[in-house]
């Protein structure tokens, strides 16, 4: 698969040319200082750091939940755990990975329910530290991943296509902090993508990416959503985060239509 693909919330497009849209430049220009910056959001402990990637589950729904790879699978088991019915759930559906015949049988009800269930599979002691979903038409995820390696942990970020990452830092001595584990994730970057979408960090350059191509500006609002077991506040800070940028794009988008009504030109 190429390195440098399209998300989009209707399934995946490769240009051959991409032109950055208005808004999109008028975002980078008002807000790049302030949105690719490390923002601290009320009420989260960024100092939280776990004690080990690999310590015992701290309850049942967390030890269900650890390294099952199919995004429709997870909320299913967080869907029968709360309503204490975990124990009639399917064990098959509770695995790490899924069979080949596995995974047809769930494709084929949904293509959301192939969304995970193809990520590479687990190295020896590897487990996801945490996960960014896309809510395209396969639900698509991207796996970020920890193993022990000697007295270090070394890390990987990885997808359904073989896409090639380049990390900011390939391990560390001790896990992260919750602020370093954000800093390290705003500094991945896809290889091959346009610079342009990385400047306001990984995670909200799914939503950029998109936005330039064409797709509704409503409908990227939580179209991206990061996910982790590990560090339990990291979703409430991205889905600020995701916030802020779908109300600035929409700030954004007025002005460019009151320009352009100005002018006398067509609306964009």
């Amino acid at each position: 698969m190429p390195t440098a693909r399209l998300m989009q919330a209707g399934g995946f497009l490769l240009p051959a040319l991409r032109v950055l849209s208005k808004t999109n430049k008028n975002l980078f220009e008002r807000d790049l200082k302030t949105m690719s910056s490390f923002k601290r959001y009320p009420g989260i402990d960024y100092s939280f750091r776990p004690a080990s990637y690999w310590a015992p589950p701290s309850d049942p729904l967390n030890a269900a939940l650890r390294n099952v790879q199919g995004r429709n699978r997870r909320e299913m088991i967080r869907a029968y755990h709360a309503e204490g019915r975990l124990d009639q759930l399917d064990p098959t559906l509770l695995a790490d990975e899924l069979g080949e015949e596995d995974r047809d049988g769930l494709g084929r009800i949904h293509p959301t329910f192939m969304g995970g269930e193809y990520l590479p599979r687990y190295r020896r002691r590897e487990v996801e530290i945490a996960r960014i979903e896309l809510a395209s038409t396969t639900g698509d995820v991207i796996s970020i991943r920890a193993r022990p390696a000697g007295s270090r942990i070394l890390y990987r970020v990885s997808d359904e296509y073989e896409t090639e990452y380049e990390l900011p830092q390939k391990g560390s001595r001790r896990p992260f902090s919750l602020s370093e584990f954000i800093r390290f994730l705003d500094d991945v970057e896809q290889g091959g993508a346009d610079p342009e979408w990385r400047r306001l960090g990984f995670v909200l350059s799914f939503n950029l990416c998109n936005l330039d191509c064409g797709s509704d500006l409503e409908g990227l609002r939580d179209f991206t959503r990061v996910d982790s077991d590990i560090y339990p506040e990291l979703g409430c800070h991205y889905g600020q985060v995701c916030e802020e940028w779908y109300l600035g794009a929409c700030e954004a988008l007025a002005r460019d239509r009151e320009e352009d009504a100005g002018s006398g030109a067509e609306p964009a």
